[in-house]
């Protein structure tokens, strides 16, 4: 039995990448890391399942900058990530690691002007990491030249299949080089994914770390029952004993996300505001000020939210049930990254019965249950709260309803 990787000193990294990795304070790789980065080094393509917050960005990127030249002037490394807020969050890791080396990393996504886009891919972008639909109109005006590219990385798989971007995809991988690595990123692998890694990848190795759709067990998921028009008291009741750092609300529509944060803005809680009608200048704004703290409390849909990677995250409030296991997953993985500690609380009532049973049956469990103090339950019967709520995550003190800034 082959020993685990516990060091990057382990790899055959290049003195940059290895002064990189230490200037981010890294130097344990990940599961994920230590199993995919080997075999992408050599050249291999991979299959990577493993859940969200698992550390994918780098079990990727760290290969892609050992393996492009900086003396090509030209696109050798694409990577296609379902979001714009993804793909910042990839280029901020890549671009670390580049730098070291001198290679030129790049953005490509939709709600910004072109022409900056294609200034820097004509003039010698090595690594470009874009959104499906803004990849193919540059590949179509001929901005984005793929004859020097030999790596293609696609994170985030089942996402894009998700947000319908699998045509997309499929042109865009088309009208690349057929002599080149490809390595696709998944935290499941619907048959999507399987068809396209059949037709576009050679003898790919596939790697699988907690791939399973079960929360990872860092995160205390707990379902809070509520009556029927009760969810925003008990939001509320949730909120007053939040801790000091930032708490993450899923909604369902844009609609209702908008219409959720008006009425606690009213109440007078902290709260921002992420969905898909925002342009990007507004999204940034928004995730700046959640990030700084100045914002303590954002609400998101399932596609705005996707790529957030936000630290320390403390908590993730399902005020409306995703469409299923998977997203279900997703959302719980926002809090709880890298080891962290988390909780992930569902508020669910009885007109939420039917699909939440179909969610249980797809994790294989049920989820504890409980009903807070002065919130309407139905026929639920009280119980105790138990330490989701009370933990440090989740510690403070009511203010007679009065939020705290």
């Amino acid at each position: 039995m082959v020993d685990p990787i516990t060091s990057f000193n382990e790899f055959n990294l290049r003195p940059e990448s290895r002064a990189a990795l230490a200037s981010m304070g890294i130097s344990a790789p990940t599961p994920i890391q230590a199993e995919a980065i080997p075999i992408l080094l050599e050249g291999r393509d991979v299959v990577g399942q493993a859940r969200t917050g698992s550390g994918k960005t780098l079990a990727f990127g760290l290969p892609i900058v050992e393996r492009c030249d900086p003396d090509v002037r030209g696109i050798q490394a694409l990577v296609m990530v379902p979001t714009r807020e993804l793909a910042i969050q990839v280029a901020d890791v890549l671009t670390r690691l580049a730098e070291a080396r001198q290679l030129w990393v790049t953005l490509i996504y939709g709600g910004r002007p072109l022409d900056s886009e294609r200034e820097a891919l004509l003039n010698g972008a090595q690594i470009v990491i874009g959104t499906p639909g803004r990849t193919l109109d540059h590949l179509w005006h001929g901005n984005l030249n793929p004859s020097d590219l030999h790596m293609l990385v696609l994170d985030e798989g089942d996402e894009m299949l998700d947000q319908g971007f699998a045509p997309d995809v499929e042109k865009i991988v088309s009208l690349l080089p057929e002599k080149r690595q490809t390595a696709l990123f998944s935290a499941t692998v619907p048959e999507w994914v399987a068809r396209m890694a059949k037709r576009h990848m050679i003898d790919p190795v596939t790697v699988r770390v907690d791939s399973g759709t079960e929360a990872p067990p860092e995160i205390e998921q707990v379902v809070v029952e509520v009556e029927s028009g009760a969810k925003l008291p008990a939001l509320c009741a949730l909120l007053d004993h939040r801790g000091d750092g930032p708490v993450l609300v899923f909604g369902r529509t844009k609609l209702g996300v908008e219409k959720l944060a008006y009425e606690l803005r009213r109440k007078g809680y902290p709260v921002a505001a992420l969905q898909g009608n925002l342009d990007q200048s507004a999204r940034e704004r928004v995730m700046s000020r959640f990030r700084s703290g100045s914002v303590q409390i954002l609400l998101a849909t399932n596609v705005a939210a996707r790529g957030l990677d936000v630290q320390g995250i403390e908590g993730v409030i399902n005020y409306e049930l995703p469409e299923n296991a998977e997203q279900f997953t997703h959302r719980s993985g926002r809090t709880g990254r890298m080891g962290r500690e988390g909780v992930a609380i569902t508020l669910l009532a009885p007109e939420d019965a039917y699909k939440w049973r179909q969610i249980e049956r797809a994790l294989g469990k049920q989820l504890p249950r409980l009903t807070l103090p002065g919130i309407p339950a139905g026929n639920a019967q009280p119980r105790e709260v138990p330490a989701a709520v009370h933990s440090p995550n989740y510690r403070g003190r009511r203010t007679g309803g009065r939020p705290r800034a």
